[in-house]
């Protein structure tokens, strides 16, 4: 519950930063530029020995220079999952990526692509008895920084909310599936 709480207090802040700030900035080409907000919940899906897929909160926001090309930084993190049944493993990703959006003609529909940095950090700790009846641990701590990326589709409900589902490659043991939602200002 500690990710979720954390995961709602940048939210509360991020809105609070996007709605105090600035929100329009005009390109001159009939387009005002439009920043967002969100909030995702979905699974990592961990290349971890023993490990379950733990469960993944996050939040999110970006900004869109024209309707297809943006950019977009978010934090996701996750709650405690089995580790070699009788520990707990977690993962934390923080991205910064480059948007693109292809929106289906005459539609609310529209197809994303992402690519960037993201920083990635899995950690599990275990304890069990070897065959002489000594405790002995086991643990896993990987934190990689790589290019990453992502697709997925999206439906905007109107001009200022959208839904969204992802599949992110954010590191070489983790991928993340999500589904969100985000405000635009």
């Amino acid at each position: 519950m500690k990710t979720l709480q954390k995961t709602l207090v940048a939210l509360a802040v991020g809105s609070l930063l996007s709605v105090s700030a600035q929100a329009a900035i005009s390109y001159g080409n009939g387009y005002t530029g439009q920043p967002y907000v969100g909030v995702k919940v979905g699974k990592f899906d961990l290349d971890t020995n023993g490990a379950s897929d733990p469960t993944a909160y996050g939040v999110y926001g970006g900004y869109n220079f024209d309707p297809n090309f943006g950019v977009e930084a978010e934090y996701v993190g996750s709650d405690d999952a089995d580790f070699y049944g009788n520990g707990d493993v977690d993962a934390k990703t923080y991205g910064v990526y480059g948007t693109y959006r292809y929106f289906v003609p005459n539609t609310a529909l529209y197809g994303k692509a992402k690519l960037g940095v993201a920083k990635t950090k899995i950690e599990g700790d275990s304890s069990y008895l070897d065959n002489l009846g000594v405790r002995r641990n086991r643990s896993v701590s990987d934190s990689d920084t790589r290019l990453a990326g992502g697709l997925g589709v999206g439906y905007a409900v109107n001009s200022d909310f959208g839904i969204e589902a992802e599949y992110d490659i954010v590191s070489s043991d983790a991928n993340l599936m999500t589904v969100g939602a985000h405000l635009k200002f």
